[in-house]
């Protein structure tokens, strides 16, 4: 059933909606598994971008006609979506509209990861896991872009080559390979000095087992299905830090440090440094295949819903 065009209400805008990115939350959240439960129904998609199509009551800073980004919680796969002026970011001159449909979530997440709770240094070493991911492709840039060296760990070899492609130093294809060999191998038996986990599950505990002394864990999420349950001690025999990252609550509690981290990245990007890599691009009414492609851990980059 199609619902009637919505209209904005004092300090929103409408967005017509040029694109959507699937994100691992959007599969949570129609799963009712995911931290945030929208009142029903709802039409989901977290990240989009568009045009803003109407302006309601008070709001100064955007106009219609302008191209924009949104992380909105819901309302993506649809052809238009009303969101609060506070959660929309104008783009800069040349910013595609379909690469601003895949980066605020992937590259906000993995950029307050990196830079800001692993306080990652130029020169060191980085272990990024499910590196062929959304999040994942977008780690392996940054780390690159802050001069860090960068191990991409992925589940096969195909993956494995995608994340060269984007610059990695080194890979692990934790499905066939012994990650604690091979960790032990491409850092001489120091170990990285910063993990990236947005997998959790079981192979947290060799990589944690693996980290160098001073190292920082970085908790993004739980693709891999488990919570992992680590034993404190190897925390203290490492001197190593399990920091965790939520960038959703980031953005509400820090909005300030979380707008200068994406001028960080429009100007990245405006350099080529990061770029979002799309596995594909489908028309909004196959929105059913891009969930079972996602949700078979086929996806290497970001899925993407375009309305023609």
């Amino acid at each position: 059933m199609r619902e009637p065009t919505p209209e904005p209400k004092a300090g929103e805008v409408r967005i017509a909606v040029r694109a959507a990115s699937l994100n691992f939350p959007d599969l949570l959240i129609v799963q009712n598994k995911y931290q945030f439960k929208p009142p029903l129904p709802f039409v989901p998609g977290a990240e989009y971008s568009g045009t803003v199509d109407a302006v309601g009551s008070g709001v100064t800073h955007l106009k219609v006609g302008q191209p924009v980004a949104a992380i909105a919680g819901v309302g993506g796969f649809g052809t238009h979506a009303v969101v609060n002026a506070a959660q929309v970011m104008p783009l800069p001159p040349g910013f595609d509209l379909d690469d601003a449909a895949a980066f605020a979530f992937t590259y906000g997440t993995s950029y307050h990861a990196l830079i800001d709770r692993g306080q990652l240094k130029a020169g060191e070493t980085v272990l990024v896991l499910g590196a062929a991911g959304g999040v994942g492709t977008a780690a392996l840039q940054i780390a690159k872009a802050a001069g860090a060296r960068v191990i991409a760990a992925a589940s096969s070899d195909e993956k494995c080559a995608l994340c060269r492609e984007l610059g990695a130093d080194a890979t692990l294809n934790y499905t066939t390979q012994n990650v604690r060999d091979t960790l032990k191998a491409l850092t001489d038996g120091k170990g990285p000095d910063v993990v990236y986990d947005p997998v959790g599950d079981a192979l947290a505990e060799p990589v944690f087992r693996s980290i160098a002394w001073r190292g920082r864990y970085l908790v993004i999420g739980f693709a891999g299905g488990a919570i992992p349950a680590l034993p404190w001690n190897l925390a203290l025999l490492k001197g190593a830090s399990i920091v965790g990252v939520f960038w959703g609550d980031f953005v509400k509690r820090e909005p300030q440090a979380n707008a200068a981290a994406m001028m960080q990245l429009a100007q990245w990007y405006g350099r080529g440094l990061v770029k979002p890599v799309i596995d594909a691009k489908l028309p909004m009414s196959a929105l059913h295949e891009a969930y079972a492609r996602m949700g078979s851990r086929q996806v290497r980059g970001k899925l993407l819903l375009i309305n023609e």
